[in-house]
């Protein structure tokens, strides 16, 4: 077998499986994106995730993460579905960002990635070695992506796709077999503004730039502290993450609904009133985000934002 025709099947199976797009990238250092992220440390854009400082030269390297690793093969899966559609529509409503509605994406990834690796170790005849992640070790998925032409950044510093937009999930394996390798995409943002122009606290600070500290997301997730006063009001009516910046991008518009249904939002957390969350207790919480990604932000994290979204729902009605 040929490296086209290991390719092609291994593409070909991801698909299978239920992701969107899989591509091909030569492991190797990301000198370009070590010389920005060092800059954006430096810089503090990175609020209390001091885990981003760790591990460095393994975050830019995978070579280093895992010893004797050739390719970077990268996976995304949209999350976007019809329900999607119809809560861009309503306002004054208390909002959970799209990626949480659903089951954990961490688990329906690794399970999905581990058959793939498995797969791909047959049709080596048993000779491979390596690791898959799931945005669960010191890997750059975002530029590992792009560098396997699965999109371009964008200015918001998501990845973007043509076909799926960019509600998509990434994933990876990190392995020591060559493929044939797929060529980058052009940037297709062109002179568009809009998630830069929408972002109610600015955190798109320059385009491809975002500053963590004053992201929506990392207030309601990432900060485990109270939310600063001045970014209180500027959540407006998100209790869990934040969309803005992808709704108005014209490249979600047409986007393909994605495929794997544990993705799906869960019909339990559609819905519900502030007054419904405000009231919220523990036990509630841990049965209604069971095997949820919203658990990362713990009851008492999450009932703070719901305060917070219902003084802000609370003043505008």
């Amino acid at each position: 077998m040929n490296l086209t025709q290991r390719t092609q099947r291994v593409r070909e199976e991801a698909l299978r499986l239920g992701f969107d797009a899989c591509g091909f990238a030569k492991a190797g250092r990301l000198e370009t994106e070590e010389r920005r992220l060092e800059e954006w440390l430096n810089q503090g854009r990175h609020g209390n995730m001091g885990w981003m400082e760790n591990y460095f030269n393994k975050r830019v390297d995978p070579t280093k993460l895992v010893p004797g690793s050739k390719s970077v093969v990268s996976l995304a899966g949209s999350y976007f579905h019809p329900d999607h559609k119809r809560q861009q529509q309503q306002t004054g409503k208390p909002r959970i960002a799209k990626y949480a509605q659903g089951r954990d994406y961490h688990k329906v990834y690794k399970k999905k990635l581990k058959k793939l690796f498995s797969f791909t170790e047959e049709l080596l005849g048993g000779n491979l070695n390596g690791r898959v992640f799931v945005d669960s070790a010191p890997v750059l998925d975002k530029a590992w992506a792009a560098r396997a032409g699965l999109g371009w950044i964008g200015k918001n510093s998501n990845l973007l796709n043509r076909d799926i937009g960019s509600f998509l999930f990434i994933g990876e394996m990190i392995i020591d077999a060559e493929f044939v390798y797929s060529t980058q995409v052009t940037d297709h943002c062109g002179t568009c503004t809009r998630c830069i122009d929408a972002c109610p606290t600015n955190a798109i600070y320059e385009p491809y730039r975002v500053d963590s500290t004053k992201c929506i997301s990392y207030h309601t997730i990432e900060l485990k502290e109270q939310i600063p006063k001045q970014y209180q009001e500027t959540l407006g009516d998100w209790m869990y993450g934040c969309d803005i910046c992808q709704d108005v991008c014209p490249w979600n518009n047409d986007a393909k609904f994605g495929q794997m249904e544990d993705l799906y939002p869960r019909e339990k957390l559609l819905n519900h009133d502030i007054d419904f969350w405000k009231e919220l207790n523990n036990e509630q919480y841990d049965s209604l985000f069971e095997g949820s990604a919203i658990r990362r932000a713990k009851f008492e994290k999450f009932k703070m934002n719901a305060g917070i979204v219902a003084e802000n729902i609370n003043s505008d009605s």
